[in-house]
């Protein structure tokens, strides 16, 4: 990496990612050019690796609160997208950076649609009362609340994202097809919510530049899908055996089908997504998993 190349990004506004991952690496490549793009990162490996996109990477573990004094003044916009560590219904993470970050801050928080709990297949949208069910989805309720709080008393700009499952050409279900792992029968089937990975990234930035503070946006597709029905979609399409298919009871009692996945058997919600396109203006490149499929057959080998 070239002296010049760091020299050019002094000037720019600087953006704070807390918890680079897959949807980090793409928003850098969305990004680079606008900002001073700091990474915050507990994994070595990956560290070299923002480093090499020519990230500012930060190798800091969010449960080492002494450390997190690092962060302060580094940036005013922040995407928070690292999940909570905690194993109980607290984000610890979230509570230890509450008072890192100042006055005239942007923080888009990265939540779940799981917060919604199980809606028994009604159509939702953002107005629903929050009913979470697991531990996880109650930990993101606590940052969210978390980061409101901050809002309000910091009088800053708080934007929080509620994400479905996330979907991309590496996150499809092929290990759990091929394994012949059990999905529901139609009669006990869920709905569930999708969007694709380079969509969220997108869709991040949309919500920094046109998001309102202290709103909620569910990040989800068009899909209005039954689990089993995207599983057998897909099965279909790569030529693989398809789930066969259980009662909840049955698949409970299945070796291979653990707690976590049972919890998202145990949900089912469709929700709607008028508002991301109606404030944010927002056009997906790939509307449905169907459209996905269809405009990239050829990376896909299908």
């Amino acid at each position: 990496m070239s002296k010049n190349f760091f020299v050019k990004k002094i000037g720019l506004p600087r953006l704070l990612i807390i918890g680079c991952g897959n949807i980090g690496i793409r928003l850098l490549n969305l990004l680079h050019k606008r900002f001073r793009i700091f990474a915050v990162t507990k994994n070595l490996k990956i560290f070299f690796k923002l480093r090499s996109l020519g990230v500012i990477p930060i190798l800091i573990d969010l449960g080492d609160y002494k450390s997190l004094k690092r962060l302060k003044k580094i940036a005013n916009i922040i995407i928070f997208l690292a999940p909570p560590f905690s194993k109980d219904i607290y984000d610890k993470g979230s509570r230890n950076l509450f008072s890192v970050f100042n006055k005239n801050s942007i923080l888009m928080y990265i939540s779940t649609t799981g917060v919604y709990g199980n809606c028994n297949s009604d159509f939702i949208d953002e107005t629903r009362l929050v009913n979470p069910c697991t531990e996880r989805a109650k930990r993101r309720i606590d940052a969210e609340q978390i980061w409101k709080i901050w809002a309000r008393f910091l009088k800053n700009k708080l934007i929080i994202l509620r994400v479905p499952g996330i979907y991309s050409k590496s996150r499809l279900p092929l290990e759990r097809l091929k394994n012949k792992i059990g999905a529901l029968v139609e009669s006990e089937d869920v709905f569930t919510n999708h969007i694709h990975a380079n969509d969220l990234a997108r869709l991040i930035i949309f919500a920094i530049n046109r998001g309102l503070s202290l709103r909620v946006y569910n990040t989800v597709d068009d899909s209005n899908l039954k689990m089993a029905d995207y599983f057998d979609k897909i099965s279909n399409l790569f030529k693989l055996p398809k789930s066969p298919r259980f009662s909840y009871f049955e698949l409970k009692n299945q070796k291979n089908v653990s707690s976590f996945l049972l919890s998202f058997m145990s949900e089912s919600r469709r929700i709607h997504n008028k508002r991301i396109k109606k404030e944010l203006k927002f056009i997906f490149n790939y509307s449905d998993i169907n459209d996905f499929f269809i405009k990239n057959k050829s990376i896909l080998k299908i």
